[in-house]
């Protein structure tokens, strides 16, 4: 198995077929990654938080949990999880988001960018790109129902393996927001497993 590293503020796309796994490596810590997951035999069918959180019953997704379709199939299941703490609330950050978040700031595509270019030769459009499960995100969810976004609480080499359900096509991102990731940006990697080589 090779790992492939994303370089900081950018994304790419890839096929996961079928009971292959799906490893996510926060290599250096508290940094976070956008995951997208679209049906490969049909684009229109993608990962929806609504239906997780409602088929799942929390917010609060981790080692057990299935990521759900728009069309109420299962995507992936999380076999394994070692961070523990991710997002399925807040959207990809983009363009959009700069200007609101970071006036300050250079204006940034995001990870919305990332992912539209990414996808694109998949037949994704901008248009067709729903919230992300947001690994190693760290959204705090107060009493009142307040959300703030504070740094990861990833340690380097924390990991999230995610079985496919189905063939997909998955959109992979190390996000570029300055608040998601402690101000800082760092790579993710990422390998694709096999059930047979997991288990030898």
């Amino acid at each position: 198995m090779t790992v492939t590293q994303i370089e900081p503020r950018s994304g790419v796309a890839f096929r996961l077929h079928e009971g292959q796994t799906l490893r996510v490596i926060d290599p250096k810590g508290t940094q976070v990654s956008d995951l997208l997951a679209y049906s490969a035999a049909d684009v229109r069918e993608v990962i929806s938080n609504g239906r997780t959180f409602d088929y799942e019953e929390t917010i609060a997704l981790t080692t057990g949990n299935r990521l759900w379709s728009n069309r109420s199939q299962p995507m992936l299941s999380i076999v394994e999880d070692t961070a523990g703490r991710h997002d399925f609330l807040l959207t990809p950050c983009s363009e959009a988001t700069f200007r609101h978040f970071y006036p300050d700031q250079p204006v940034h595509r995001g990870c919305f960018g990332n992912l539209a270019e990414a996808l694109e030769p998949y037949g994704v459009e901008p248009d067709m790109i729903p919230c992300a499960f947001n690994l190693f995100m760290n959204v705090p969810v107060a009493a009142d129902g307040n959300l703030q976004v504070d740094p990861p609480t990833s340690r380097p080499g924390d990991y999230i393996r995610l079985r496919a359900e189905m063939d997909l096509i998955i959109g992979l991102t190390a996000c570029s927001a300055y608040a998601s990731n402690g101000g800082s940006f760092k790579p993710i990697q990422y390998e694709v497993e096999t059930e047979a080589a997991h288990l030898s």
